[in-house]
């Protein structure tokens, strides 16, 4: 009888009929599941390629179900890589990321202004004495004179959003490193030397420079509260009305963004085309040859089970066969069942397994290990001066 090596087209699909180990491995099968549904007492009425093709099928449905766990474990540093198949990424452990993240969060830093994916405008508003309201659309204009809308290839009349206005009274903070504040003298490498005793050197950190300034800058703005605006609608409002114009016009400056468009930003952007789901995670079929005896295991049990539906199936078109005198009830709905039965049962057993073998689970169990053990470290006896006893 032909073997696997020698048939034509053995499988449906040709996944692993040139894997040298799944190529001996679907031979001896054929023996395996002939023993195991009686075939030396009663002839089991299946071929070679129906037993191989439902090997085939056993193995593609363990790659898939171990791909989905794999995916759910990796997903977050998967997100945006290059798709295709036959890329080996379910065979590797990936170096993990925080790219995901960094991008959830490029929003709300553009909207906090400090940084994000998309990019603001400027530009600024000619003020004229004793005007208040003023278009943002028709009058915010760039170093060109040109509308903000119109510079940025967009058409008049597209939605703005205002980040930032520009409008408050300044100031200088001439004070802010006298030599009574307690300023961080030594830190700005300031080169001098005092012997009055109001003078306090102190060695700060920067971003207590940072938080001062910051607190500075805040307080002016607040404080002076005289100057101030409001938009409504395309208009805005400023406050004080502006004095009487001079040779150089005052200008109100405004810093606004686009609406952005989520699928086509302003720089080059590939990951934008990579996975996004688990429906193009780049993982192929898995390689037989590098399964272990539990995913082999797992497998020939599935196989069988398969095996058992197949073989109802056909006995169900006949439901007897007439001999002599008789006739024989053939057990083909009992086979179905029971086939479909264990096929449920070895999904549910490997998806609880995987379940608990996830990357978080892992470090989960790995908590609880460390946990245990400092609690039964507890309980050891040290000989007196020979361990250092930390709490």
């Amino acid at each position: 009888m032909a073997n696997f090596n020698d048939t034509l087209s053995p499988t449906p699909f040709g996944f692993f009929d040139n894997d040298p180990d799944f190529q001996t491995e679907a031979d001896a099968m054929v023996t395996f599941v002939k023993r195991r549904l009686g075939d030396d007492i009663l002839s089991v009425e299946l071929t070679k390629k129906q037993i191989w093709a439902c090997f085939e099928e056993a193995f593609c449905t363990y790659g898939a179900i171990i791909n989905q766990y794999q995916a759910k474990s990796q997903m977050a540093s998967l997100m945006g890589f290059a798709t295709g198949t036959l890329s080996g990424a379910e065979q590797k452990l990936p170096r993990e990321n925080f790219e995901f993240a960094l991008r959830r969060a490029e929003p709300y830093a553009m909207e906090a202004g400090l940084g994000g994916a998309y990019e603001t405008l400027s530009g600024s508003i000619e003020l004229e004495a004793g005007r208040q309201d003023y278009d943002i659309y028709e009058e915010l204009k760039d170093m060109d004179g040109l509308p903000i809308v119109v510079s940025n290839g967009g058409v008049l009349g597209k939605k703005l959003k205002i980040q930032e206005v520009f409008h408050f009274n300044p100031s200088a903070a001439y004070r802010f490193f006298d030599t009574t504040s307690a300023v961080n003298y030594l830190n700005n490498e300031f080169n001098f030397e005092s012997f009055t005793p109001e003078t306090v050197f102190y060695v700060l950190p920067v971003f207590e420079d940072v938080l001062r300034g910051g607190m500075l800058s805040m307080s002016q703005r607040v404080r002076r509260s005289n100057f101030s605006y409001k938009v409504t609608g395309t208009k805005i409002r400023i406050f004080p009305t502006p004095v009487e114009a001079t040779a150089k016009p005052k200008r109100l400056w405004i810093r606004v963004a686009f609406a952005p468009d989520p699928l086509a930003p302003p720089f080059e952007d590939d990951s934008i085309y990579g996975a996004n789901n688990l429906s193009n995670v780049p993982f192929d079929n898995l390689l037989f040859s590098r399964i272990n005896s539990i995913g082999r295991q797992w497998t020939r049990q599935y196989t069988i089970s398969l095996c058992k539906e197949v073989l109802g199936l056909i006995r169900s078109k006949f439901g007897s066969v007439p001999i002599p005198g008789a006739e024989v009830q053939l057990n083909g709905s009992d086979l179905v069942s029971q086939g479909r039965e264990e096929q449920k049962d070895l999904k549910t057993e490997l998806k609880e397994m995987l379940e608990s073998l996830t990357y978080s689970k892992i470090l989960e169990t790995e908590v609880a290990a460390a946990d245990n053990l400092n609690k039964l470290l507890r309980y050891v006896p040290m000989p007196n001066g020979k361990a250092i006893i930390v709490g």
